[in-house]
């Protein structure tokens, strides 16, 4: 196999010292290039012709994010952004995933490096293989049939029993926008588990919030599900739904990491069928790994509607390629028409 040529962009020496030397110690990667700056790096690109970029966000002359703008307009490619992973860092860091970044990663400390090289590692090699088209997919997609006579719910009354089960991870950022925009007012409630830092959910929930027509918000412990209501879960904690005699309301606890993540997508869906059975709707977004699939195919037999988003408009088709390789998603769908087929699923059927 050929090796995944990469190309690091960081104005701190230090880091680009460090960066290079986790990412050779790989036998699959070849650092072919380090830049300084953006100019330097445009130059580098053309004659080395690089899989990957690794961009630092904060940098002299030019920064990180107009770069990436310029990147992804005129030579798209899979770009890993190193982030400052803080509150302060969380919008700049969401505006490189709108623009078209992979993944991000927090610059290298001196605690625990060993740890931090087999992420860099991981995240650059799923960054290798990532679809960078999907976004040129998603745009071209014409909206679907479903759209067209459901209008986008208005005018539709949906079973107040139902609840709404989002799972994503890698590009779901951009996934959940755009099944949320357009929901309406009165859909069912929505529970979201996105693999996030907790520095970045709470300002991704009020980002969400600001362009949705629905309230969006971070979980916390307690809040009633309503219609017309999205939340996502703490990005250190798992979310959980329960009931109560008023009611079902969102839990939140700590617990182990499960299929390598806090949140789950599994224990968020396994919580949610657990109580409301054939009435819960559930979606498997773009991301790395595997999780949402077995809670998926939970929801599938206990008489749900599944869907998995296609490969197409998936940046990283792992969660929904394992759920549809386990048989656990009734309908394959691109991400335009995910938030149809969910209210679809919703609608009160008088006969």
């Amino acid at each position: 196999m050929s090796k995944i040529k990469v190309l690091i962009v960081d104005d701190s020496e230090l880091i680009r010292q460090i960066l290079r030397e986790i990412l050779s110690a790989s036998p699959d990667f070849d650092v072919v290039g380090a830049a300084e700056h953006p100019y330097e790096a445009r130059e580098m690109i053309k004659q080395l012709n690089p899989d990957v970029l690794t961009l630092d966000v904060e940098m002299p002359k030019m920064d990180g994010i107009s770069f990436l703008k310029n990147i992804m307009r005129l030579r798209p490619m899979p770009v890993v952004m190193i982030s400052t992973l803080t509150e302060t860092g969380a919008p700049a860091t969401l505006d490189a995933l709108e623009i078209g970044a992979v993944d991000y990663i927090a610059k290298p400390r001196g605690d625990n490096l060993q740890e931090y090289a087999e992420l860099i590692q991981d995240k650059v090699r799923n960054a290798a293989r990532a679809n960078v088209t999907a976004r040129e997919a998603i745009v071209a997609e014409p909206q679907a049939a479903a759209s067209r006579t459901l209008a986008s719910g208005k005018g539709e009354r949906y079973k107040t029993s139902k609840v709404i089960c989002l799972g994503s991870s890698t590009g779901g950022t951009e996934a959940l926008k755009e099944v949320l925009v357009g929901m309406p007012a009165n859909c069912p409630p929505i529970v979201m588990a996105q693999h996030i830092p907790p520095a970045f959910s709470t300002t991704f929930a009020d980002r969400l919030n600001a362009l949705c027509g629905i309230t969006v918000c971070e979980a916390k412990a307690g809040m009633p599900l309503q219609p017309g209501h999205a939340y996502l879960a703490p990005g250190d904690r798992h979310l959980r739904v329960m009931k109560k005699s008023t009611g079902l309301v969102t839990a939140l606890f700590d617990g182990e990491k499960v299929n390598g993540h806090i949140p789950s997508v599994d224990v968020l869906f396994d919580s949610v069928v657990e109580l409301v059975g054939r009435d819960t709707v559930g979606a498997v977004l773009t991301g790395m790994g595997v999780d949402g699939a077995k809670g998926l195919m939970n929801i599938r037999s206990a008489g749900g509607e599944t869907i998995a988003q296609d490969e197409k408009t998936s940046v990283v088709w792992g969660m929904p390629g394992a759920a549809v390789k386990l048989g656990a998603a009734a309908q394959v769908l691109p991400i335009k028409s995910v938030r149809d087929a969910l209210l679809a699923a919703c609608v009160f059927k008088t006969s």
